[in-house]
């Protein structure tokens, strides 16, 4: 049975840090593309970052400098630091893998970010 499972998140200030983390099983996570997503209140969810089974980062324009994805293979865990948090950053977190035809996604964790 396939798990993804993301957590780590919670209510912070502006400018804070949140490190999010997302454990899975029932894949072969080394071999999986990986990315974290979020979708805020009444708007469609948004690539926030991705890291390809190479190790290869892509980020969101506006996570750029601010947000860290990176992923440990003995742990089957995926991870994304969170600095300088905005407002604009608050919303549900997902994590996503994507193997060929097969994609995968948790359940997501809350990020609010207050003024």
């Amino acid at each position: 049975q396939v798990q993804l499972v993301e957590s780590g998140g919670g209510l912070v200030q502006a400018g804070g840090s949140l490190n999010l983390t997302c454990k899975t099983s029932g894949i072969f996570f080394s071999l999986n593309d990986m990315g974290w997503y979020r979708q805020a209140p009444g708007k469609q969810r948004e690539s926030v970052a991705g890291i390809t089974r190479a190790g290869s980062t892509n980020y969101a324009d506006a996570v750029k400098g601010r947000f860290t994805i990176s992923r440990d293979n003995a742990k089957n865990t995926m991870y994304l630091q969170m600095n300088a948090l905005k407002p604009e950053d608050t919303g549900v977190y997902y994590c996503k893998a994507h193997f060929i035809s097969s994609t995968y996604w948790g359940q997501g964790t809350q990020v609010t970010v207050s003024t």
